[in-house]
């Protein structure tokens, strides 16, 4: 998030314009590569994690933690790191996340226990929501405007792709060549060297106004949503058991409550007037299903890539990418046509593609082929996230003032993020308890047809929350297509 940041653009930058270009263009690299960290951890951890399971002894119900504690907190503290790089110091705030998210990573790599590893990824989790704000903002205040700032945004939104098909690669490599423990450990050397770039390069700059933090809504926010996964991911033991429907409930009313405090706090942690408007509201509904999706999905398409299929971890991840390229080919393609094609064609449309996705994935069996089984699925993948990302990122700006243009940003990217872990949760549990059902024989084509029955069916939900996202598109999309193209100054809304 980088809330109120056009208005502060400059103010701590004065040297003169040709060395303020050259200082620029110099920490431009620093700041990609936190960006590029923060990417690609939320991916490279997933191909590690049947071999990282195996040798630490951790249970089917547990494992989806190491994925969930990062993705859970990142999104959860995510409109607080960006309150603090504001008001106390973007640079000091980039420089303190980095340096922990480097110990964070050191400690998840040198864990011997599964609690010491859940907790490392969740510390990641905290600087990461530190990190990316703090990152967008500095870029912001060095590159205030004209070209140089589109292209600067433009190379600084393209590292997110590479660091996704980055982190399927190294993550494989590393972890079939080396140790899985490197996965971590890589993290180390790159947020030093974005730390020390960024400290010799970059000044310091601050928001002005007031400094007051919401943090009876951080609490809240965070406790309720950490309440809401918990019980999620405790449906194995059934739906009536109170370690499942005790904890939703809490959860939702923990929500229930923050969203009551925020309209009454004065400087709330999510000014509500951000999340409300029907545009808005459908780019953050539609990013939240999208992230259960993709995170979620593409877990249990690696596990059955690696434990049903055999393949070896950096084969999974090259196995993988043919979804990232045609995701980022077909975002290219939205964003070039968003102005003629507006919103709601695209975000209508995605879904119905990911969902063929899923559904294609529901005939995964134990003898399947990846041409056959996985391949077109993924194609579909790519194609589906490439046209609902485009236009919800665009969505999430729609009317909002320059002061919740932060907010705004930060809350599209925490919704995928949180969305993600209460996908992972709810689908862990599916997958176990119907696993467990399954399991017949103590053979191992008995124990594979379990897991891949199990797997079938978290697809099969996959694709039913993946539909969900049309009606969204639908019904709550109004904005007129002028708006994508520039043509007018002020926003257009059909109201019918």
């Amino acid at each position: 998030m980088a809330s109120q940041l056009l208005e502060s653009a400059g103010a701590q930058i004065r040297p003169g314009k040709d060395n303020q270009k050259g200082i620029g263009w110099r920490s431009l690299p620093f700041l990609a590569l936190a960006q590029f960290m923060v990417v690609l951890d939320g991916t490279i951890v997933n191909l590690a994690l049947p071999r990282l399971q195996l040798e630490m002894g951790i249970s089917d119900s547990t494992r989806a933690w190491v994925v969930t504690a990062y993705a859970l907190v990142f999104g959860a503290f995510l409109l607080l790191g960006g309150r603090i790089a504001d008001f106390w110091g973007r640079k000091r705030t980039f420089i303190t996340a980095s340096a922990g998210f480097a110990i964070a990573s050191l400690i998840g790599g040198l864990a011997q226990q599964p609690w010491e590893l859940i907790g490392a990824r969740a510390l990641q989790g905290v600087f990461a929501a530190l990190l990316a704000p703090a990152a967008l903002a500095l870029l912001t205040v060095t590159f205030p405007g004209g070209k140089d700032r589109g292209t600067a945004f433009a190379i600084f939104g393209s590292i997110s792709g590479v660091g996704a098909a980055a982190g399927v690669l190294l993550g494989g490599f590393l972890t079939q060549y080396v140790s899985w423990r490197w996965c971590f450990f890589v993290n180390v050397p790159i947020a030093m060297v974005a730390l020390i770039g960024v400290w010799r390069l970059v000044s310091e700059s601050k928001a002005g106004g007031s400094t007051k933090y919401d943090w009876p809504g951080v609490v809240l926010a965070a406790v309720g949503l950490g309440s809401l996964v918990y019980g999620f991911a405790n449906a194995e033991h059934g739906w009536d058991a109170i370690e499942s429907w005790g904890f939703i409930t809490a959860g939702m009313a923990l929500l229930a409550l923050f969203v009551a405090i925020e309209r009454k706090v004065k400087h709330p942690l999510l000014p509500l007037r951000v999340a409300t408007e029907r545009n808005r509201g459908a780019a953050f509904l539609a990013s939240f299903l999208a992230g259960a999706v993709l995170i979620g999905g593409i877990l249990f398409i690696n596990f059955y890539l690696q434990i049903v299929l055999g393949f070896a971890p950096f084969t999974a991840g090259i196995a993988s990418l043919p979804m990232t390229v045609v995701l980022i080919i077909t975002a290219g393609l939205v964003a070039k046509n968003l102005p003629r094609l507006g919103a709601r064609i695209p975000s209508s449309i995605g879904p119905v593609f990911l969902a063929a996705a899923m559904l294609w994935l529901t005939q995964v069996t134990p003898d399947g082929t990846y041409a056959v089984t996985m391949l077109p699925a993924l194609v579909l993948m790519g194609i589906g996230l490439g046209m609902v990302f485009v236009p919800m990122q665009n969505l999430a700006l729609f009317g909002v003032n320059k002061d919740d243009s932060g907010v705004a940003r930060a809350l599209v990217n925490a919704s995928q993020q949180i969305g993600g872990s209460l996908g992972i949760a709810l689908f862990s549990a599916i997958a176990a308890a119907t696993s467990a059902a399954a399991q017949t024989a103590a053979a191992d084509g008995g124990r594979l047809a379990a897991l891949t029955s199990g797997y079938s069916l978290v697809f099969l939900w996959a694709a039913g929350v993946a539909v969900l996202m049309v009606p969204v598109a639908l019904l709550l999309i109004r904005i007129d297509r002028r708006t994508f193209s520039g043509s007018d100054h002020a926003p257009h809304v059909h109201l019918g």
